[in-house]
């Protein structure tokens, strides 16, 4: 490794570099040329995050102002680390190092160990599980294929909050964890599964991170080394950092700033594996002369799609909350989400196989839908829904149903029952009903009729097995008089039919799976209590966790987005289901949480641009459609708005749209402005309770806007203080 050093640029460069800032945005720009001190990028769903930091990387380069073997850009996942270098090296800055921060780790500890340690690297272990079975084994406690998953999964959480096997009892009590086993055991386990690995000589990839630390604060030589190395350093996915992360982030750096971050604290859905938005939202407690530039515009999702996910985070609470961005699309308008409400489950999937089918007719490629669910055991019926339909599908980030490994030892465990008619088995005499055989035959595989608490591995194995007892259910309640041998080759058939081929398919992918990606239409599915927020989300930070999973799902749709549930499991269950508690206030008819018609609530409500059902101001029926909602009245009502304000309030939002370099419609919608020259509002408080007149548009365009209805000339507003 050695120090790299700035070059002198000629004006030629300087076109070249220029030439890299053309096509970007105002806040984008900020963001391509800010090269010197701390920066973090507060930067939205779809607003060209991506975009912004390689073009700043690309014309530090180009510029000459940074050398490309000086930076080095972190980010999450090989896939986005991949994506990074294809860009740079299309901008003209291939010799940038881009990647995972375990890559980064283990490419200067497989350089420095010799030096630093001596000898040759341990071995890197690339599964851990098999070590942890031992471990388990050799503290005689014995663990199912689930519950290794889950133990292993704790062992991970210790290691990157750097909690040693003595401390991890106290440390997950506090964090509220919901292990699998007593938390002794696993402590016990823990400590044993490092032992093994010193043992045998081998590393995982938690202990690259730590050993690349424990490295750094040790060897100071070797940390000054690496510093000289790389002196410019970018952070994608800021809120996805952990606490091990951070600290060997602080140690590249050593006491230098320059760091540019980029995340969105309202993407934060994996603190279960560590991760925290905390370093993010006190970058500027860290850093108090730091530069902070917000990406708002998106460019992915159509203005009625950013409208519903700025009103779902408008629910929000929290700290998170508190730093949210508002998006403003920079699409035009697109059709308003659509909900639907089904009697039960299996009508669920065939009406969103349906609308899928009509879609693809439509001709929306096939590859560019996609069906989210909240967990992959909801999988199963949609695959099969989709199958009846003749629509191609792919599962992204789970086995198919019928390849889990414990639907394939459930269904042996069917056959095989179905192959002694029951007679030689104690649990099946004297049990008739198709249902019922399957229970008793399931809960040899571990099946209980009580799903067992939190989540991970076992909670998915329970949903997995309650999918096979729902679809004998319903099975025999289609075809009295079915057989477990009926079931038998039903199962067989079903999964033949799902494994045809399936190439640019429709995704089905839980809503964790679907970060990072996006689509032109996508299904939200199963939104239920329950189920969306999760039923084993108690505490209000994990309530926060579920909402904001939601609104990355939403927020993955281009331009088509449905939203769906089911009032009962099966056909002619109790509708005993509620739709998420999230959607309160937005969908069409429905009430803002805790509200109360007419009370102080629903003005509030109001102000925050979120109603209850909203009724027609002259004839007084209630409203349903978008456009309608915003002008408070029907569409055949007779209108009462002066034109000549409706026409000056478009020449002045012309000429904010001109000097602010956005669509018209990101200002104020025509909807928004015939509403406006309808009521003509005389304060701020009644030009507040106008749908699409939020607080930040109150605060920005306000005192004009009352200025133009009172019949006077609007102050104006500079764009670098909106």
């Amino acid at each position: 490794m050695t120090a790299a050093t700035h070059s002198s640029v000629s004006p030629a460069d300087a076109d070249a570099a220029d030439a890299v800032l053309l096509g970007l945005d105002p806040e984008q720009r900020e963001v391509a040329t800010t090269l010197r001190g701390p920066v973090c990028v507060l930067a939205g769903a779809g607003t060209g995050k991506t975009r912004a930091i390689t073009h700043r990387i690309a014309y530090g380069v180009r510029s000459g102002r940074l050398m490309p073997a000086s930076v080095l850009a972190v980010t999450f996942t090989n896939r986005a680390a991949g994506e990074m270098r294809g860009r740079l090296r299309t901008l003209g800055a291939g010799g940038v190092q881009a990647r995972t921060f375990h890559s980064a780790a283990l490419r200067q500890l497989q350089y420095f160990w010799p030096r630093a340690i001596g000898g040759e690297l341990p071995r890197l272990l690339e599964r851990k599980i098999q070590f942890v079975a031992e471990a388990g084994a050799r503290c005689r406690i014995r663990l199912d294929r689930n519950e290794l998953r889950d133990v292993t999964g704790e062992i991970e959480w210790a290691k990157v909050t750097q909690t040693v096997p003595a401390d991890y009892p106290a440390a997950a009590l506090k964090a509220g964890r919901e292990a699998p086993r007593d938390l002794a055991e696993i402590a016990q386990i823990y400590g044993t599964y490092e032992q093994l690995k010193r043992d045998r000589g081998m590393i995982d990839f938690e202990d690259v991170l730590l050993l690349t630390v424990g490295v750094l604060q040790d060897r100071h030589d070797i940390a000054e080394q690496i510093r000289a190395q790389y002196q410019h350093f970018v952070v994608d996915e800021y809120q996805d950092v952990s606490p091990l992360q951070q600290r060997l982030l602080e140690l590249w750096l050593g006491d230098r700033d320059s760091l540019c971050v980029v995340g969105d604290a309202s993407q934060t859905i994996y603190s279960f594996t560590g991760a925290t938005p905390d370093h993010l939202l006190d970058f500027r407690t860290r850093y108090p002369q730091a530069t902070v530039v917000k990406l708002v515009r998106d460019y992915r999702s159509t203005p009625q799609v950013v409208h519903l996910a700025n009103g779902l985070l408008g629910q929000a609470r929290g700290r998170a909350a508190e730093h949210r961005l508002e998006l403003v699309s920079q699409r035009e308008p697109g059709p308003d989400p659509a909900y639907a409400e089904y009697p039960d489950e299996p009508t669920e999937a065939e009406g969103v196989a349906g609308r899928v089918r009509d879609l693809i007719a439509a001709g929306v490629p096939a590859g560019e839908i996609a069906v989210l669910y909240r967990i992959n055991a909801q999988s199963e019926v949609y695959e099969q829904a989709l199958a009846d339909a003749g629509v191609p599908y792919q599962l992204r980030g789970a086995e198919r149903f019928f390849e889990r490994a414990e639907v394939q030892k459930a269904v042996l465990a069917l056959r095989g029952a179905a192959r002694s008619g029951g007679s030689d088995d104690p649990l099946l005499r004297d049990v008739v009903e198709l249902g019922s055989q399957v229970r008793a035959v399931l809960s040899s595989t571990g099946w209980t009729t009580e799903p067992p608490a939190g989540s991970g591995a076992v909670r998915d194995q329970w949903e997995s097995l309650a999918a096979l007892v729902r679809l004998a259910e319903d099975f025999a309640r289609s075809r009295p008089g079915v057989t477990l041998a009926d079931l038998a080759v039903e199962l067989d058939e079903r999964k033949a039919a799902q494994h045809a081929p399936t190439v640019q398919g429709v995704t089905l992918a839980s809503l964790h799976a679907a970060k990072g990606l996006e689509w032109d239409a996508v299904f939200l599915v199963g939104l239920t209590d329950g189920m969306m927020p999760i039923t084993y989300a108690k505490t209000d930070e994990q309530i926060e966790e579920e909402r904001r999973l939601l609104y990355v799902g939403v927020t993955r749709a281009r331009h088509h987005l449905t939203f769906s549930w089911a009032l009962s499991r099966a056909p002619g269950g109790r509708a005993s289901r509620r739709p998420s508690r999230f959607l309160n206030g937005l969908r069409p008819g429905s009430a803002v949480p805790g509200s109360r018609p007419g009370g102080p609530e629903a003005g509030a409500a109001r102000k925050r641009g979120r109603r209850g059902p909203a009724l027609c101001r002259v004839c007084g029926r209630t409203l349903t459609e978008a456009g309608d909602i915003k002008l408070m009245r029907c569409a055949d009502c007779p209108s009462d708005m002066d034109e000549g304000l409706y026409e000056r309030l478009r020449d002045w939002r012309a000429g904010q749209s001109k000097l602010q370099g956005m669509p018209a419609y990101c200002v104020f919608t025509d909807k928004t402005l015939m509403a406006i020259a309808e009521t003509a509002p005389a304060e701020p408080g009644e030009l507040s309770m106008i749908s699409g007149v939020g607080g930040r548009k109150l605060e920005r365009y306000g005192a004009d806007v009352l200025a133009i209805c009172a019949g006077q000339e609007p102050a104006g507003a500079d764009p670098d203080d909106a």
